[in-house]
């Protein structure tokens, strides 16, 4: 009887290991449309300095009437469409719903809004589409000029905060778009959004806050799901993300003594910032030809 022959013994072959993505470059400086709200000249002067902020930090940031609202819109879509660049669009009042607006316009052409920052925006204030890549409201829930409470539409997946501002008795509806500290944190992120890579939005959480008395409002992008390790608290957790206790307590429903257990989520709130620049430096350059 024959003896049978051995198997044959399969060679491994080695997968090559995928590229690593190509760095990310900037994007050109954006595009930044502020909208007054009615009597703008009167009562949305905020727009105004803004704009003045935006400029003396090297932006083109240009403020008009709402009432112009498509003109503009049809300008923004020429625009991106000669040279495309990143959209902001601010707007206070009807320049907030005007931002909406715009964005819809957008949105028929497939354009993406990088940033819409609606300032206590018009009851009437449409939806935020799904080319709006991070949406801010800050507002206040009973005023009646304002008190646009700006939701998304459904399936929408961008960055989404909302800020109502009700219970800070010093804020109304024709002082909110003056506030210094806000005009800082806008200025501060339209400076670094060129330099921001796009986003993996799967994670992103929308932010909903009622905002204590007496705060400073700060303007987070959208919350992230962080897990709870042993030994955990909400405050532990608050202090290791530098985040107030409250936002804990209102992004998750739950007491700010709350026990929490090992391996449950706690959403927490977040800004969207550019990499830091040792992360272009993690490997090391080929050696030079010839070198030993």
């Amino acid at each position: 009887m024959a003896a049978a022959s051995p198997a044959k013994s399969k060679t491994a072959v080695a997968v090559p290991a995928a590229p690593p993505p190509p760095p990310f470059e900037p994007l050109p400086p954006p595009k930044i449309y502020l909208f007054r709200g009615a009597m703008g000249p009167i009562f949305s002067t905020g727009m105004d300095r803004l704009s003045e902020k935006l400029t003396q930090a090297g932006f083109s940031a240009d403020v008009y009437e709402f009432t112009l609202c498509r003109l503009i819109g049809n300008r923004v879509v020429a625009g991106y469409k000669e040279k495309a660049a990143p959209i902001v669009l601010i707007g206070h009042s009807m320049g907030g719903l005007c931002s909406i607006v715009i964005s819809e316009m957008a949105a028929k052409e497939n354009i993406p809004i990088s940033l819409v920052i609606a300032i206590d925006p018009a009851h009437a204030t449409g939806d935020v589409p799904l080319n709006v890549e991070r949406f801010i409201n800050i507002f206040l829930s009973d005023s009646v000029l304002g008190g646009g409470d700006v939701v998304a539409v459904p399936g929408f997946r961008g960055h989404y905060a909302s800020y109502d501002l009700k219970e800070n008795a010093r804020v109304s509806h024709i002082n909110i778009e003056k506030s210094d500290d806000i005009h800082r944190q806008i200025v501060e992120m339209v400076t670094q959004l060129p330099r921001i890579p796009p986003q993996t939005q799967a994670d992103a959480v929308p932010l909903r806050y009622l905002v204590p008395a007496d705060t400073l409002v700060e303007l987070w992008d959208s919350g992230v799901r962080v897990p709870v390790r042993r030994g955990d608290t909400m405050e532990s957790i608050a202090a290791a993300n530098r985040v107030p206790l409250w936002t804990l307590a209102q992004s998750n429903s739950l007491p700010e003594n709350a026990q929490l257990t090992p391996g449950q989520t706690i959403i927490v709130p977040r800004h969207l910032t550019p990499p830091e620049p040792a992360a272009a430096m993690a490997a090391p350059p080929p050696a030079p030809a010839g070198r030993r």
